[in-house]
């Protein structure tokens, strides 16, 4: 296996070996069978013949798009995206990078190979997609502007913790220095590019991490309208963010349309119809994700199961360790691990509270350490009030609530839901919530030791009013319900939807009612908050 990897290595750096073996061997079929397009390459000429026929193709004022992606399942989502966007009249660049996976090496014969595969695959969108693989673009002679370099040192960075799913990880590390050399290559090619077309907008799915995230940081450093896009649990829903990282999901536009408006009674009845699934473990319409293992059981059954006295109780409801709604979210620690072993440590030391930290359950799927990890090796003996609820264990989160006098939260949504409860809550993260008038938001660890000392000595002075319980509710409403714009393919079910959702569909009066306003956002049209 190491003479063939060292040949491929030789041949690899020779011009033209990759292209002529491809087409003697190789031409017909997928490189290795962890790069894939066939779906793509069947779908392509369809696709193009629905574009073609449609109203708005041929229009003459659309815009000039670069839509990016790297990694398999991607291009083919931003190819399907792509073309639709054709079928409005807008003039579609997809420029791709054709890696089957971000955090393993691959020699260059073989990226050559998938990269001739992708090629021919996405010539069967032309006319209709200018297909470019940013392989073959030149990168700037210059060295990287500062802050353009800074954000390639972050983003290797937050990659190589989204890999691991740890949060303190070794820059000298194969992994990171991998990492780091993608990320650079990536940077200086797509400042090239850009610089030398300047499309009007700039698309890309997720644009946190991976070379996604360094298009995103160039395209911005350029000042070239940028669309970041993601999809969260619910079907035929997309967030979006213009100029912004999606994953960070700021709110403050959607909060400021609706803080003032009262929520509606049959707002409020969708609201408690999604969280009452929530408590029971059921799916509920069209969201895809169960959020518990079982139904609740009875906060005072869950205290007594704990063995939990009379003293007050706080709530820590961990995220998963590297969740990519984690990393970068810092306030004030260096990260949500130095939170944790901190916040663990201090409550450790006081006899008058209760610690009740619950891991998150999707640490159920995650390959990562665990919570529960950090917490022994912060106390090495877990002292009488603090108990660990692990992933597997049969307690529903919503019976904790119950029980809970305090949240303390770094990311995760249940501290939405805590405040939601009249459980007053600590939020130490750059979450979407956090400062939305129903949270305390320390900016320090002397404000946050100094509000847990507070809530020690004074619990009454922590209690909600009734006026920002019922804002935690109307902010519910619009995160779930009105944040989330009509889309009809979301990843990874594009496939599945794309039978309900032809393109064709999309492209009809019916499609552009549904969804016309979405694909609008897409091209940079700023997002108009009305309610739905």
């Amino acid at each position: 296996m190491k003479s063939k990897a060292a040949v491929k290595k030789i041949l690899g750096e020779l011009p033209l070996t990759a292209d002529i073996y491809w087409l003697i061997q190789q031409s017909e079929e997928p490189p290795t069978k962890n790069y894939y397009l066939n779906k793509l390459e069947d779908a392509l000429p369809r696709w193009v013949d629905q574009v073609t026929s449609s109203d708005y193709h041929s229009k003459i004022d659309g815009k000039r798009v670069l839509i990016f992606a790297a990694l398999h399942y991607w291009i083919s989502h931003i190819a399907l995206v792509g073309t639709t966007l054709s079928g409005l009249g807008h003039d579609v660049v997809l420029m791709y990078l054709p890696y089957a996976r971000w955090e393993e090496p691959i020699n260059r014969f073989d990226l050559r190979r998938q990269d001739l595969y992708t090629r021919r695959v996405l010539q069967r969108a032309d006319p209709i997609l200018k297909a470019v693989s940013l392989l073959d673009v030149k990168g700037l002679k210059d060295p990287l502007p500062e802050p353009l370099k800074q954000a390639v040192d972050e983003i290797s960075l937050r990659d190589t913790q989204y890999t691991t799913q740890l949060e303190k990880v070794d820059r000298d590390s194969d992994l990171y220095k991998l990492r780091l050399a993608r990320n650079t290559e990536a940077a200086l090619k797509a400042i090239n590019w850009l610089m030398t077309h300047s499309p009007d907008v700039v698309i890309i799915p997720n644009g946190s991490i991976l070379e996604m995230g360094i298009f995103y940081q160039v395209a911005n450093y350029l000042d070239i309208p940028t669309i970041t896009y993601e999809f969260g649990e619910q079907r035929n829903r997309i967030w979006l963010a213009l100029n912004k990282e999606v994953m960070r999901q700021e709110t403050d536009d959607l909060w400021a349309a609706f803080r003032d408006r009262p929520i509606t009674n049959n707002e409020l009845e969708k609201v408690r119809d999604l969280f009452g699934s929530r408590q029971k473990a059921d799916l509920w319409k069209n969201f895809s994700r169960r959020w518990q293992i079982l139904p609740s059981q009875g906060g005072e059954q869950v205290r007594q199961s704990l063995g939990l006295d009379d003293r007050p109780v706080a709530l820590l409801a961990a995220n998963v360790i590297g969740d990519s709604l984690t990393l970068g979210r810092q306030m004030f620690s260096n990260n949500m691990t130095e939170w944790l072993e901190r916040t663990v440590k201090y409550i450790a030391e006081r006899s008058d509270l209760q610690l009740v930290v619950r891991i998150h359950p999707g640490e159920r799927h995650t390959k990562g350490p665990s919570v529960a990890e950090i917490v022994n090796q912060a106390l090495l003996t877990i002292p009488e009030n603090i108990r660990l609820i692990s992933a597997d264990d049969q307690i529903n989160t919503y019976d904790l609530l119950e029980i809970a006098d305090l949240g303390l939260v770094y990311t995760t949504t249940v501290g939405l839901e805590m405040a939601m409860s009249g459980v007053p809550v600590l939020v130490v993260g750059q979450t979407h919530y956090r400062e939305k008038g129903f949270t305390f938001d320390p900016k320090s660890w002397e404000d946050y030791f100094s509000l847990l000392e507070r809530f020690a000595q004074n619990q009454q002075s922590f209690h909600l009013t009734s006026e920002q319980v019922d804002l935690a509710w109307l902010y519910a409403y619009n995160f779930f319900f009105e944040y989330p714009a009509p889309f009809p393919w979301p990843m990874p079910r594009f496939w599945k939807e794309l039978e309900d959702w032809p393109i064709e569909r999309v492209l009809s009066a019916e499609g552009l009612a549904e969804y016309g306003d979405t694909f609008r956002y897409l091209v940079g049209e700023p997002r108009k908050w009305t309610t739905s």
